[in-house]
């Protein structure tokens, strides 16, 4: 690959922000394998691949139309002013059509893994596109994103199954929750732009006192249920090691935003959520193979 060319797939993954997908990625792959390791549905690399597919390609369709609906806000916002497309760095129409052929990729791999998943691809879809919108007009923006992400470890479970079951609904809950709630502290560091800008962000629009509360909250539910979860399918002890770190992480999070006076929140934002979803995906899977 040329130094140009590189330079180019660098610019998409940094569009897209690749390194992101840590935040779901690891609760599709909890969803995969729940249905192998705990409904005993067989095992197929095939599928697996065709699961991560749709992962990356959902994804990049989504982020990339976020960065081209929302490239004059970011152009005005210091913060996200260097960013690919306010910056010059990739063309708004190029990056459309990246989001384009990355939502065909994905309605046709949803084609090769069963009928129902790939009749709930347009829905998908709709969400994930849809919550670029939705900061303009509502403070449910953030469970608007968690509600996208949260799609990873149900879809992961539909692929295998083709059914729908209480447990994964139940991981789909610990994400929507989860992301809702480090969503809302991640846009404290934007709540003087969004308010000038009139977005409908829960600090731009609360405060910061009461967006935190409401994370505090949120991310309180989410460690109710994930012991609903694994008292639901009877989890061993590597299933309760798994999710006491990913709640130590929750709370170290909220510590390090609060105690930095909020200059933090781009560590606690990436660095620890990222690690705690890995983290917990580790231990849930290896739970379903050595405890169900």
């Amino acid at each position: 690959m040329g130094k140009e060319k590189f330079k180019v797939f660098k610019n998409y993954l940094s569009l897209v922000k690749f390194s992101h997908t840590v935040f779901a990625m690891p609760f599709a792959l909890i969803g995969f394998f729940l249905a192998i390791g705990y409904y005993k549905y067989e095992f197929s690399w095939k599928l697996l691949l065709l699961v991560l597919l749709c992962m990356v390609t959902a994804r990049n369709s989504a982020m990339s139309f976020n960065r081209v609906t929302d490239r004059f806000i970011d152009k005005r916002n210091p913060r996200t002013a260097g960013r690919e497309i306010p910056s010059g760095k990739i063309q708004p129409r190029n990056a459309l059509v990246f989001s384009i052929i990355n939502a065909v990729i994905f309605i046709i791999a949803t084609f090769h893994i069963n009928r129902l998943v790939f009749y709930l691809s347009p829905v998908a879809l709709l969400i994930i596109l849809g919550y670029s919108y939705t900061k303009r007009y509502t403070v449910l923006c953030h469970l608007v994103l968690g509600l996208g992400l949260s799609l990873a470890p149900i879809g992961a479970f539909l692929s295998v199954t083709g059914r729908w079951d209480i447990v994964p609904m139940l991981f789909s809950a610990i994400v929507i929750l989860w992301v809702s709630g480090f969503d809302i502290l991640y846009s404290i560091q934007d709540e003087d732009f969004d308010k000038d800008e009139n977005l409908k962000s829960i600090p731009a629009v609360l405060g910061r006192g009461k967006a935190l509360g409401i994370a505090i909250t949120l991310h309180a539910l989410v460690v109710l249920v994930v012991i609903k979860a694994g008292v639901l399918i009877g989890s061993g002890l590597l299933y309760w090691i798994g999710a006491a770190l990913f709640t130590a992480l929750l709370i170290y999070q909220h510590y390090v935003v609060i105690s930095s006076n909020y200059r933090r929140i781009n560590f606690a934002f990436a660095t620890l959520n990222g690690l705690s979803s890995i983290l917990f995906a580790i231990f849930v899977i290896l739970n379903n193979y050595f405890f169900c």
